[in-house]
């Protein structure tokens, strides 16, 4: 038992988690400088709604990165290998984009604007194909769960970096000098990937591009179960997704406060995902990615139902507290469980171009799926609506008894 406990402590404490904790922070910075951040500024500016919402579409090469991630598999950069030289270009670029953006003036030119905006969510999107690959190949298999919680933490630290700190820092000091700052702090990405080792290349790479393009999609879809998986990977957070995408107006619509929603929900709440993220990463590696997938499952169903609590019972704040510590703590440790899963699906020969497609299928709910909540909200009422997302999660979780024999060995 002690010796299990310092293997798990080693792992932890290891040089690869710390490496998987940087990148996640490089890669969560730049998602809301596009987001939150550039509306504030452009809102700020005198800048139209219609123009402001229009800019969403500039995320759109998060969810078509898979289209060029096949030239991250089959071409190596002169420096670094074939990951930390890619991943190097790809964030001297994306400082160098962050920082181009803090020139542009949001009123006069939202042309340029939306331009230069567009460049910061291509090379984040790329640095997204890089990493992911990257941690897929330098952890072994048991690792994955662990390296994935540490990446998602890392993550959600530099979004609040860049989110919370960013829009603190421009009540003191306008935006352009908010970004400036903001693209300096992309030289901890730089620097850890300059310092970190380069993955073994797997053999059998591709050797050209036609290669690269297709035989990854040849190899999933010749796997058993390969449609069942995409099915499970769009049914697993499904519920969990739609809860989330309507919480904020529930907790107004039952009587809480800005002021009580930002510091339970969005502060107190943080904390909680941050811990879920590294015990659920601590289970995985213990008990192994079906059993974790399978009880953080039935965890998220639980912490939806939470909700319904919630809406059952009307304004408590102590009430309020424990269900987002509840569904916060579960959403993080299957969050790790489910990332964790899709790097285990992913073939070492050509990990960029099989995690970004998986990665990109993994955020239709949040788009498609999560649209109509509102109107479900309208005719189910808070109560009926929490429990039908609750309910959701049982066709993922049958799913999940598809795979255990291969999940397991």
């Amino acid at each position: 038992m002690a010796s299990a406990m310092n293997d798990t402590l080693r792992t932890v404490l290891s040089g690869r988690m710390l490496v998987a904790s940087l990148m996640g922070f490089s890669s969560g910075l730049p998602l809301l400088l596009t987001g939150s951040v550039l509306q504030a500024w452009m809102k700020k500016e005198g800048v139209d709604l219609g123009t402001i919402g229009l800019f969403a579409l500039v995320g759109l090469p998060y969810t078509l990165k898979f289209l060029w991630a096949p030239l991250t598999d089959r071409y190596a950069p002169p420096l670094l290998g074939r990951r930390r030289g890619w991943l190097l270009a790809v964030q001297v670029a994306l400082m160098a984009a962050i920082a181009g953006l803090s020139l542009m003036q949001p009123a006069q030119h939202p042309g340029l604007l939306a331009l230069a905006a567009l460049l910061v969510t291509f090379f984040s999107a790329s640095q997204d194909i890089v990493i992911d690959a990257y941690r897929r190949e330098a952890l072994a298999d048991r690792e994955l769960g662990l390296g994935a919680s540490l990446y998602v933490n890392g993550y959600r630290v530099g979004m609040l970096l860049a989110s919370g700190g960013g829009l603190i820092l421009a009540d003191f000091l306008p935006f352009p000098v908010v970004y400036r700052l903001m693209a300096g702090f992309m030289l901890a990405g730089i620097l850890t990937t300059v310092f970190a080792p380069e993955p073994e290349v797997a053999e059998g790479t591709p050797t050209s591009l036609r290669e690269a393009v297709i035989r990854p999609f040849v190899d999933y879809f010749s796997r058993q179960h390969a449609v069942l998986v995409l099915l499970f990977i769009l049914l697993y957070k499904v519920g969990d997704t739609m809860a989330s995408h309507m919480s904020t107006p529930f907790y107004l619509d039952i009587g809480f406060s800005m002021t009580e929603i930002g510091a339970v929900v969005k502060l107190f709440g943080f904390w909680a995902t941050i811990g879920g993220s590294v015990l659920g990463g601590i289970l995985i590696l213990r008990t192994g990615i079906y059993r974790a997938l399978w009880g953080f499952g039935i965890l998220q169903a639980l912490s939806t139902a939470g909700f319904a609590l919630l809406a059952w019972t009307g304004y408590s704040l102590p009430l309020l507290a424990g269900v987002i510590a509840f569904e916060n703590l579960s959403a993080g440790m299957g969050t790790a469980a489910f990332v964790a899963f899709m790097a285990s699906l992913t073939n070492r020969r050509f990990t960029a171009t099989q995690y970004a497609l998986l990665s990109s299928l993994m955020g239709i709910p949040r788009v498609i799926v999560a649209a109509p909540t509102g109107y479900l909200a309208e005719w189910m009422g808070w109560l009926g609506f929490f429990s039908f997302c609750a309910l959701v999660a049982v066709p993922g979780l049958l799913l999940l008894t598809r795979f255990r024999d291969w999940l397991e060995t």
